[in-house]
């Protein structure tokens, strides 16, 4: 027999346990104000998830991110959340997170360049004949910078772009020429391109060079947290607020996907996902559980259709 409890089932029963005492902590608590706060109505299998086009790619604004898939996740000082994540998403279990992210409706996700992804990536397409869109995230290794690009598009790749972390260094070096010739090489291969930037300096330094960018990654959340850390700027530090982001991409004329929106995960989804899209953002790279996909692909939805007041055009 098989046994499912749900998120806010097994939150309520953990916390009314007789054996859990009388007090609540201050987190129990506050995590079934957000599951009654967050909840959604489920989003009917199928298509109808509202998206845009970057170059002749058409692509859902929810887009699914894979971190989780990889074992990596922003979790401040707990050492153990990427060990659990890498028992959690075991490759049937990535796989049917993917069907679940297409049966809602998300066509597209954002997954490293590894043997992991590669593998779950041709056993899925084999298994279930799926037409998924993968965004590779490529890192730029010394030894070969192109070898990352390659490889995703040997394997199926529809676009490419540069990992955030690679390009907030290479910008500090002042080696925008190597993001350049990245571009460049994505590009000759007729996918999309792209660069991704935890510093707001990343689009602005690519921007000011002119490179042919298909489109921009660049972290927002309204929280400030883990978008961008102190870094570097005219030999002083500086941390980098929502507000400066919005105001430059504002006035960039590309599509622009933004991640880390929910902050690590301390932003609920509903707050996330109406930020983003209010702020500019045209689509947006969130990691997810198999049980969120529904709830998610619903937020999305409505938080797309309540971006009216958006001072940021649709460029995508």
């Amino acid at each position: 027999m098989t046994f499912r409890l749900d998120r806010r089932r097994f939150l309520r029963n953990t916390i009314l346990a007789p054996s859990a005492g009388a007090a609540w902590n201050f987190e129990e608590k506050a995590l079934l104000a957000r599951e009654g706060q967050s909840a959604a109505p489920a989003a009917p299998p199928g298509p109808g998830l509202p998206a845009g086009k970057i170059g002749n790619l058409s692509i859902t604004r929810l887009i699914c991110g894979g971190n989780l898939f990889s074992g990596f996740a922003h979790s401040r000082d707990l050492i153990y959340v990427s060990s659990l994540l890498r028992q959690y998403f075991t490759d049937p279990k990535a796989m049917e997170t993917l069907s679940l992210c297409e049966s809602r409706g998300i066509n597209t996700a954002i997954l490293r360049v590894d043997d992991q992804i590669v593998r779950i990536l041709t056993n899925y397409r084999k298994q279930t004949g799926s037409k998924i869109q993968w965004i590779a995230q490529a890192k730029l290794p010394e030894k070969d910078p192109m070898a990352d690009i390659k490889r995703a598009i040997d394997n199926g790749a529809a676009g490419v772009y540069v990992h955030g972390g690679v390009a907030d260094e290479m910008v500090k070096a002042g080696q925008i020429d190597m993001i350049g010739k990245a571009v460049e090489s994505i590009k000759a291969n007729r996918v999309i391109a792209g660069v991704a930037g935890h510093m707001l300096d990343v689009p602005v330094a690519c921007e000011k060079a002119g490179l042919g960018v298909d489109f921009y990654m660049k972290t927002l959340n309204s929280k400030s947290y883990w978008s961008a850390g102190p870094m570097p700027r005219n030999d002083s530090v500086f941390e980098e607020t929502p507000e400066e982001t919005v105001a430059f991409m504002a006035g960039v004329r590309k599509p622009w996907i933004a991640y880390k929106v929910l902050g690590a995960g301390a932003i609920p989804a509903r707050e996330g996902f109406d930020y983003a899209f209010r702020s500019g953002a045209d689509f947006i790279c969130v990691g997810m559980f198999d049980f969120q996909v529904a709830e998610d692909v619903g937020l999305a939805r409505t938080a797309v259709a309540d971006a009216k007041t958006r001072g940021r055009a649709w460029y995508a």
